[in-house]
C-alpha cells in the first residue's frame, strides 16, 4: 500500500494544492495523501507566517470533501524547524506497512542538496516532483532527476502569496481557495 506525504506551509491552502495532490494520488494509485502543515519551515524562518493552528484548521477544511486526503499535525507537535527527514522517519513508524511518497514541487529540487540529509530522504521514501508553471527542468541536476518520480499535474498558477495579497487589499479569493477556507479567513480576519 502507498501513502503520500505532502508537506508545506499552506499559508493558506488553495485549489492548486488540492488539484495537484489529487492528480498525484490518481496517477500513482496512492491510497491516501497526508497534508502536513510545517510548524517552522527551515527556509521560511524570517517570513511572517500565520499561526500553525489556523493553517492546520484551513487544511482540514480544504480537504474535508476527499476521503483519500487526511491531515497530520506531526510537525506542529515537534520543537524546532520542520525538517523533512525527521517527519519521514516519524511517519514511517505510523505507516510501517506503507510505501511512503514525498510529494514536492519540482522547483524544490533546485536546492534539494541543501536540505537536511537529502541522501537519506531519497533512501527512506520515493520523492515525487510535480511540475510547476514556468519552471524549466534543465535547471535541476540530471542525477537527481533520475532518482525522483516526475508527475505532470494541471498547471494552475495560484500562489499563497498572491492570495494573502488579495485578502489584504480587499479583493476576492473566490475559486482560488475552497469556500470553507475563504469563510474561515474572513471569520478569523486572517491576512487582513
Amino acid at each position: 500500500m502507498k501513502v503520500g506525504f505532502f508537506g508545506g506551509t499552506f499559508n493558506p491552502p488553495h485549489i492548486a494544492h488540492l488539484v495537484a495532490a489529487e492528480s498525484v494520488r490518481d496517477r500513482l494509485k496512492l491510497e491516501k495523501i497526508l497534508f502536513v502543515p510545517a510548524a517552522m519551515p527551515p527556509h521560511k524562518i524570517k517570513e511572517k507566517i500565520v499561526p500553525a493552528s489556523h493553517r492546520l484548521q484551513m487544511v482540514k477544511l480544504a480537504i474535508s470533501g476527499n476521503p483519500s486526503f487526511d491531515c497530520s499535525d506531526i510537525e506542529l507537535n515537534r520543537e524546532g524547524p520542520s525538517f523533512t527527514i525527521d517527519t519521514i522517519r516519524e511517519l514511517k513508524k505510523s505507516y510501517s506497512d506503507y510505501d511512503l511518497y514525498l510529494i514536492i514541487g519540482v522547483d524544490l529540487l533546485m536546492d534539494f542538496e541543501t536540505w537536511k540529509m537529502p541522501e537519506e530522504i531519497l533512501k527512506e521514501c520515493t520523492v515525487v516532483a510535480m511540475n510547476r508553471p514556468g519552471f524549466d527542468l534543465a535547471s535541476v541536476e540530471k542525477n537527481l532527476l533520475l532518482r525522483v518520480e516526475l508527475v505532470n499535474v494541471p498547471g494552475i498558477d495560484i500562489s499563497s502569496t498572491s492570495i494573502r495579497r488579495r485578502v489584504k487589499s480587499g479583493r476576492s479569493i473566490r475559486y482560488l481557495v475552497p469556500l470553507q477556507v475563504e469563510d474561515y479567513i474572513r471569520a478569523k480576519s486572517i491576512y487582513m
